[in-house]
């Protein structure tokens, strides 16, 4: 049972063999608990995954850490009843 605060994903290395990451993207995001943020480490920002998981509720926060290496913090929005 994973009862950490967030979930780290790191896909830089798929994306060096060339492996499309965006299945296990989704799937990560997917297995999310409520409160739960997603933290996905790429070596570029991911602008078009930003869309995609804003269109599920997710807000998000990209910081460069190196030439090749960002780290985008994504939180799904409480949804109002």
């Amino acid at each position: 049972m994973n009862n950490e605060p967030f979930v780290e994903l790191d896909v830089r290395e798929d994306l060096r063999l060339k492996k499309e990451p965006f299945d296990k993207i989704m799937g990560t995001v997917k297995g999310l608990k409520d409160g739960q943020a997603f933290i996905l480490h790429a070596p570029f920002n991911p602008v078009p995954l930003h869309k995609v998981l804003g269109r599920k509720g997710f807000s998000y926060e990209a910081e460069k850490i190196e030439k090749k290496h960002w780290k985008v913090t994504y939180i799904k929005k409480e949804m109002s009843e």
